[in-house]
């Protein structure tokens, strides 16, 4: 007889450790797993224009904002020879 006892406790075993798992992991989730400000609000979002106006203002920020960054790049590569110069002079 211990053999279909054995049997039952396997049986019972397989059928509830799902059943288990699922009631631990599925009930409650918003407050046991949720991240508090996870998702980014509206005026954090990105904003696509539609409107013609909005895509042009677009553009000309974006094109500014690279040769701004452009403009940054090069004086920093005009100034790196002069400061490479600097240091093989005073060796």
């Amino acid at each position: 007889m211990a053999g279909l006892n054995l049997e039952v406790f396997k049986f019972g075993m397989y059928v509830m450790f799902p059943i288990g798992i699922m009631f631990y992991f599925g009930t409650n989730l918003d407050e046991r797993f949720s991240v508090p400000d996870f998702w980014p609000t509206a005026e954090q979002s990105n904003k696509v224009p539609f409107e013609r106006e909005e895509i042009k203002a677009e553009l000309d920020r974006l094109r500014a904002r690279r040769l701004y960054l452009r403009d940054r790049r090069l004086a920093a590569e005009a100034a790196q020879p002069k400061q490479n110069q600097n240091q093989q002079d005073e060796s």
